[in-house]
């Protein structure tokens, strides 16, 4: 035997032994209930990576650490869209965007139905500007097929420089693909806009994500409005790709008393099943109100959607929210590469899961593309009129509709109570945050 055969022999076995150990130690209960089978499949494992090591054409390509490295990202991102591995360079970048200000797009992406699709466009970023719409999937980047690429990927071809360009190729319904060329830029979003007083004293309010300034940006706003004699709230989560859950738990505490459960989280392990209920100061507890949402609100939109109306508290206006509520824990590992693995699955008061669910509106009002398209393209005027107009938006004339008809959802002064049960209890814990594929 050569020495090269000898190392690897040696490698292989060691290799082969910390599994067969880590399968004992991990896999007890499936062993004492007779599946036995994962050790012939480590065995298979090891004689695949000998033969690829032995036999593969392209010598330069089967290094140990890329082939391990390629399994791991495999095992990971087989379970689910939002489970990954990151290396060392992968992990940094997310911690880079992670602190508020990056160079990209500008748009909330996941794997659905094997396409890698918008979430939302975030206002005022590069996506939005460029047209694109909630739902949109993304075919190719850069003349490269998105097929089997991965979420972790994608997000890395999409994201680059500020200033850099990036084409990608759009296939919208049934319509043709198309291509869209678009510069990247640092994305910088204020989260509570537009707020105004409509007619007959019905206050509005548009939250474009969820983060650090959302909470106190709603009390400034919901005390203005108040001053101004506001009587009903439009809340506008449309095209609200989510952001922390700290900052949705918040902002449902100003619609609600102390201590209601906003939404709660179950895992396998106990230490995953969490509570998150509101929280004390400023209440609008008797103001009648009103959410609009859309296929482009999720996260921590759908969160705040779902608890209001559980609670009887809200009237939900538009169309079926996108569905995204699963909890990822960020796991480092020792060599500065981290795991991403969906740990949790967030579920409304009632006990309705979001993920792949979505958030049903109470009320229906659909709007085709190039009304989406359109809304968009007002709001982007920021705090101009143009941004806030019922004649234009039909969702919004619903609901204006219904608030003067008197029919909306209306609680006594005073009383404390909500008008409907409590989901049963699990286990209480601090927030954390939750987030989406942002690039």
């Amino acid at each position: 035997m050569n020495r090269r055969s000898l190392i690897f022999s040696l490698f292989a076995l060691a290799l082969a032994v910390n599994l067969l150990v880590g399968y004992r130690v991990y896999s007890n209960d499936e062993l004492q209930n007779g599946d036995a089978a994962a050790f012939e499949k480590i065995a298979i494992m090891m004689r695949v990576l000998h033969l690829i090591r032995q036999d593969y054409v392209d010598e330069d390509l089967v290094d140990y650490e890329r082939l391990l490295t390629n399994a791991m990202h495999g095992m990971v991102e087989s379970l689910d869209p939002h489970s990954g591995y990151m290396e060392q360079d992968a992990y940094d970048d997310m911690m880079e965007s992670t602190e508020g200000e990056f160079g990209g797009l500008g748009v909330l992406i996941t794997i659905r139905d094997g396409a890698l699709t918008v979430i939302a466009p975030m206002e005022g970023g590069p996506s939005a500007r460029a047209g694109i719409l909630p739902g949109d999937k993304i075919v190719k980047i850069n003349g490269v097929v998105m097929g089997d690429k991965n979420l972790s990927g994608a997000v890395g071809e999409l994201r680059g420089e500020p200033g850099t360009l990036v084409t990608i190729t759009i296939k919208r319904g049934d319509k043709e693909p198309f291509d869209i060329t678009i510069e990247r830029s640092i994305i910088e979003v204020p989260s509570v806009k537009n707020a105004r007083l409509l007619a007959d004293g019905v206050g509005y309010i548009r939250v474009t994500q969820f983060d650090e300034k959302t909470a106190p940006g709603m009390k400034a706003a919901l005390k203005d409005l108040t001053s101004q004699g506001m009587t009903s709230l439009i809340l506008d989560l449309r095209n609200n790709p989510g952001g922390l859950l700290t900052s949705a738990v918040d902002v449902a505490s100003f619609f609600l008393p102390k201590d209601a459960l906003v939404v709660s989280t179950v895992g396998r392990r106990a230490s995953q099943n969490k509570r998150y209920e509101t929280t004390g100061g400023d209440k609008y507890e008797t103001v009648p109100l009103f959410i609009l949402v859309n296929g482009g609100s999720a996260s921590a939109s759908e969160i705040v959607a779902g608890c209001l109306r559980d609670w009887r508290r809200a009237v939900l206006i538009g169309e079926k929210t996108f569905g995204k509520g699963s909890v990822q824990s960020v796991i480092k590992l020792s060599d500065g590469s981290a795991l991403r693995l969906t740990t949790a699955k967030y579920f409304t008061p009632s006990k309705v899961v979001i993920h792949d669910k979505g958030i049903e509106p109470n009320i229906e009002v659909t709007m085709t593309d190039e009304e989406l398209m359109d809304l968009i393209t007002r709001q982007r005027n920021g705090e101009t009129g143009e941004a806030v107009d019922p004649e234009k938006d039909k969702p919004l004339a619903k609901a204006l509709e219904i608030i003067q008809n008197d029919t909306g959802p209306r609680r006594e002064a005073g009383t404390g109570a909500v008008p409907a049960a409590p989901p049963r209890s699990v286990e209480k814990a601090t927030a954390r945050v939750d987030g989406g594929e942002t690039q």
